[in-house]
């Protein structure tokens, strides 16, 4: 199921003459002293690029705007009928808090900004955005918030309604952002890539979307691969047959309690010329449904397991930016699917299986499952060979505990960690270093096997890094590795902000592809 998509395109027309359904501008709420005479209107300031708009106001645009309710304060949007002032019918403001000293709001903000206008605005189907672009260093970087902003704010799954609800409004069709120059060359190249980096987001959330009894492992399975030939990349899928045979036992053991049988999914991309000579590899977790198993979950809250394969969903979108932008670096991803099942066929505490690199784990928890899928697939990128490895999986609870709903935590080589966290930032989704203490990894012997599959006391003490430690006995000493915890960040529950809507975030998709993208510049 493919959600509506949105185009995107520049224009440089006065923004008070275009004809769109709604102009969408930027309000500043002012700091330090203000003048006591100037009111409610004096704790707002229009931000750049809504110059014409203001003056068709007579100058009173921000005192009608403050009459409103309007503050400044980020991602709040006030709209208002021009009454033929401007071409637009409507203004929309978009609060972007105070006014940054000496520079353009921060990267991040826009992109928040323009996510929320283009999601209040839902029902007007042309909008452009006149939000404030520098024009040194930092406009491209700028521009593609506010366009990827833009993208992603006016996502809406398609769902599954049989009948049209009058409530419920189109997304905004088409985007028009208002830039000094529409034609140059490195304003429209970052349209076009962010028009890929937002497609990829939002299939990536349409998979997570997906309702689990249409998205089970066969079915997810021939969904990433139909996409990636699509796209040109290369597809090798192993059914459960060929895993059994591969020697891929933690997968086998989780999948076997599902009447749908498991699947691994390798997609690879080849640049021309070989590239830089690095390779790199993503590995995401694809529990198309999570009950728990045998250690079954509560019921309250366990239909959001239908996101347990978010990081799988954000491998295979990721790859299909890296299709459509060519980095010159070799990537492949593994995914591996399996549907957590509680059956007389399930894999049961104190079970030990046998895993594709040949060490023995120890079952204490069947509701651990995503490190035991991953374990393999992650043995196998390690095998085929790679420099670096990141994988992305909503693997443990006990990220939100540590660091909430937004940031991810990162585990692994430290440099690499460190890598991770300055992408990132970099685009606007957050992740935090965290260690791999030696403890950690004590607390996990077991009597019988190598390793338990959780801590051997089933002590939840430092529950995220147990799934790091897990993990990293399956990689091999030469890769440079990271495991990103996106039990959080990768699915949003509450209500719309920003350019999240309610569901699946498509997070890590643009921190991988800014990883990818670095190594092929850099190494």
């Amino acid at each position: 199921m493919t959600s509506p998509s949105t185009t995107l395109s520049l224009v440089d027309t006065d923004p008070a003459e275009l004809a769109v359904d709604a102009i969408v501008i930027g309000l500043h709420s002012q700091t330090g002293e203000q003048d006591a005479t100037a009111g409610l209107a004096g704790t707002l300031l229009l931000a750049s690029g809504a110059e014409s708009i203001a003056a068709a106001f007579d100058g009173r645009l921000t005192e009608t705007l403050a009459l409103l309710g309007a503050t400044g304060a980020p991602g709040e949007v006030i709209k208002l009928a021009t009454l033929g002032t401007v071409t637009a019918p409507v203004v929309a403001a978009v609060g972007l808090g105070p006014e940054p000293t000496g520079a353009a709001p921060a990267p991040e903000t826009l992109r928040r900004a323009a996510g929320g206008a283009v999601r209040a605005l839902a029902g007007a189907p042309r909008v452009a955005l006149a939000l404030p672009l520098p024009d040194d260093a930092d406009a491209p970087a700028a521009l593609r918030a506010v366009a990827e902003g833009a993208l992603l704010g006016g996502y809406r799954f398609a769902g599954y309604k049989t009948r049209p609800q009058p409530s419920r409004r189109e997304p905004v069709a088409e985007v028009l952002i208002a830039v000094p120059d529409a034609g140059d060359a490195g304003a429209q190249a970052e349209i076009a890539r962010a028009q890929v980096v937002g497609g990829a987001v939002r299939r990536s959330r349409d998979w997570v979307n997906t309702a689990p009894n249409e998205l089970r492992p066969p079915s997810f399975a021939d969904s990433v691969a139909d996409a990636a030939r699509e796209a040109g990349l290369t597809v090798e899928v192993l059914d459960e047959a060929a895993l059994a045979a591969g020697g891929y036992g933690g997968i086998i053991a989780v999948g076997q309690g599902s009447e749908a049988p498991p699947r691994l999914v390798k997609l690879s991309y080849t640049p021309a010329g070989g590239g830089n000579g690095k390779r790199v590899a993503l590995v995401g977790k694809g529990i198309t449904f999570d009950t728990g198993g045998i250690s079954i979950k509560p019921a309250q809250g366990m239909w959001e397991m239908k996101s347990d394969m978010g990081g799988a969903a954000a491998v295979a979108a990721t790859m299909l930016a890296v299709a459509a932008l060519k980095p010159s670096v070799a990537v492949t991803a593994y995914l591996p699917m399996a549907e957590n099942m509680p059956s007389g066929r399930s894999y049961r505490p104190g079970d030990v299986i046998s895993m594709y690199n040949g060490k023995k784990v120890e079952v204490l928890n069947t509701d651990a499952e995503g490190r035991m899928i991953l374990a393999d697939a992650m043995a196998r990128a390690c095998e085929d060979g790679c420099d670096y490895l990141f994988e992305t999986s909503t693997l443990t609870g006990g990220q939100v505990v540590a660091l909430g709903k937004r940031i991810a935590g990162v585990m692994g080589t430290p440099e690499l960690c460190e890598r991770v966290r300055t992408a990132g930032d970099a685009v606007g989704e957050p992740a935090w270093p965290m260690p791999l203490p030696d403890d950690v990894r004590k607390g996990m012997d077991s009597d019988v096997a190598d390793i338990s599959q959780v801590n051997a006391g089933m002590d939840r003490a430092g529950h995220m890094l147990q799934g790091g430690v897990f993990l990293r006995e399956f990689v091999t000493a030469e890769v440079d590795w990271a495991h990103i915890d996106i039990a959080g960040p990768s699915y949003h529950s509450g209500e719309p902000t920003g350019y999240w809507t309610k569901g699946g975030t498509g997070v890590p998709v643009r921190t991988l592809l800014h990883l990818v993208e670095d190594v092929a510049a850099n190494g």
